[in-house]
């Protein structure tokens, strides 16, 4: 059953003063809706989520500086009204998201289509106004883990190193290992090494993924799914064995950042 008789306290969000405006007026002709706040901008829009009341949110996407999903994420799952995303992407990039609102309107959105998104709104309040306080809405949750995925530093698949006239492309996933040799370093696949003209520090910070590399001494860093089998030393020092056989050492100073990566038991 649909909302019917209650005011729909909604707050506008656009960094574009004409959408604004205009988003406004079509709302000014549905007699159960009430805009209590128009937001230039997406601080302005935490600022007015955090201190008015508000039942809906028409939230612009693209906005400099916070976005709308920035937006999201600074009022949290538990505090977010129902959202309404307005965007000018396209359709096909605009359904992306589309699972993660209560509806979206691609710009330019006619009477017809804002009705329908209403329409949405009205039931979805209905809804929540039966139901028990929860945790809040779940896609405003698995919109956040969305964003997060996306927006998640993305390394190269592979280098292509220069080789003469022509580039040798080595797969990172298969690196064993890597050594530094003064201001370049020395990768190993299968034993083979390949010399590149970058740092361990420069490779360590922009190329390899911290999620599987992990520096183990000044002068090194390992493919922690290569590593067979860890020797203990004497003063804390370790020594990798690869699953190749090569023997790493790892010092005292990174054992901690070996240890992060495995459990190791008593």
């Amino acid at each position: 059953m649909a909302l019917t008789g209650s005011a729909i306290r909604a707050v506008v969000v656009d960094d574009e003063a004409p959408a604004r405006d205009r988003l406004c007026a079509c709302l000014a002709r549905h007699p159960d809706v009430t805009v209590v706040r128009e937001c230039a901008n997406g601080r302005e829009a935490v600022e007015a989520l955090r201190s008015t009341q508000a039942d809906l949110v028409f939230l612009d996407v693209q906005m400099p500086e916070l976005d709308g999903f920035g937006v999201v994420a600074a009022i949290g799952p538990a505090r977010m009204p129902p959202v309404i995303f307005t965007s000018a992407y396209s359709e096909f990039a605009v359904r992306a998201f589309e699972a993660y609102a209560l509806d979206y309107l691609l710009k330019p959105f006619d009477d017809a289509r804002l009705s329908a998104a209403l329409d949405r709104a009205r039931q979805e309040l209905g809804d929540r106004a039966r139901q028990p306080a929860g945790d809040g809405d779940v896609r405003i949750s698995s919109l956040l883990e969305h964003v997060q995925q996306q927006s998640a530093p993305r390394f190269p698949e592979a280098i292509a190193i220069k080789t003469g006239t022509q580039y040798l492309v080595a797969r990172v996933a298969e690196i064993d290992w890597i050594e530094a040799d003064g201001n370049y370093s020395r990768l190993y696949i299968h034993k083979r090494p390949k010399l590149l003209t970058k740092s361990l520090a420069t490779l360590e910070k922009d190329v390899l993924d911290p999620d599987v590399f992990v520096r183990v001494h000044r002068s090194a860093i390992v493919n922690a799914t290569k590593i067979a089998a860890v020797e203990p030393q004497i003063h804390g020092d370790l020594v990798l064995q690869l699953h190749d056989g090569t023997r790493v050492q790892c010092s005292r100073r990174f054992r901690k950042r070996l240890e992060e990566k495995f459990y190791f038991t008593t």
